[in-house]
């Protein structure tokens, strides 16, 4: 893959960050009342005090308010929005594929070979259930392999995790691993690419994206700590 399909897939990245994963946070945290939070009184207090040394309702609305917006929210959205990303990969570093159960179709810049790709988000996002689903989509592309004569080999039948280490993928993905090759991370992206950095590159241009459009996530949280602690006050605390 040369240095123009790979900036084509980092601004495609940038875009589904802008139109889809920024707009939902952005709402997410403005939409927030207290009322949204399943509080545990007695961690609450404790986190609170542990983040800013005391139990002032601006404390507790930080010790509620950082872990939902920075991880919850934001992990909620990727996950939900990312048949979106993998649509837009498939227009930009390969071919979606007409085949069912197989997100993408590109030629493994290491093997040269022909890969037909499941994609997923991240190393824990699939259970039990969806081992036997993927395996049996990779069953059907072998029996139509058989009947069309293609040369489809078992290891062009690949799962790509778009995040994440191999070291960190559950048990389901290990089952498949054991039959079909399961990339992860780095490894996907390079498999993809020809290029061991680009995994890399595009996590540092997703960030990029806040800059570029001048967007001032750190005002609208101290907006939205002001408003829950006033929430918090008028309750009497926890």
């Amino acid at each position: 893959m040369d240095e123009i399909q790979k900036k084509s897939i980092i601004e495609s990245g940038k875009s589904y960050f802008r139109e889809n994963i920024i707009p939902n946070h952005i709402r997410n945290l403005q939409n927030l009342k207290l009322k949204d939070f399943s509080i545990n009184p007695f961690l609450v207090n404790y986190l609170a005090s542990f983040l800013c040394g005391n139990t002032e309702p601006r404390s507790l609305a930080k010790a509620l308010l950082y872990p939902r917006i920075l991880g919850t929210s934001i992990n909620t959205s990727f996950g939900q929005n990312i048949q979106i990303f993998i649509s837009n990969l498939a227009e930009v570093a390969g071919s979606a594929s007409g085949i069912d159960g197989i997100d993408i179709e590109f030629i493994d810049a290491l093997d040269g070979r022909k890969k037909y790709c499941q994609c997923k988000a991240g190393p824990n996002t699939i259970n039990h259930d969806d081992v036997a689903t993927i395996m049996g989509h990779f069953t059907h592309l072998q029996n139509k392999a058989r009947l069309d004569r293609l040369p489809i080999q078992i290891n062009d039948m690949i799962v790509g995790v778009l995040y994440g280490e191999k070291t960190e993928l559950s048990g389901n993905y290990k089952n498949i691993d054991k039959t079909c090759p399961v990339y992860c991370g780095s490894e996907f992206w390079e498999h993809l690419t020809g290029d061991s950095h680009f995994y890399y590159r595009l996590a540092k241009a997703f960030g990029e994206v806040v800059e570029e459009d001048g967007i001032d996530g750190s005002t609208m949280i101290l907006q939205k700590i002001d408003e829950l602690a006033e929430e918090i006050t008028n309750k009497g605390g926890f």
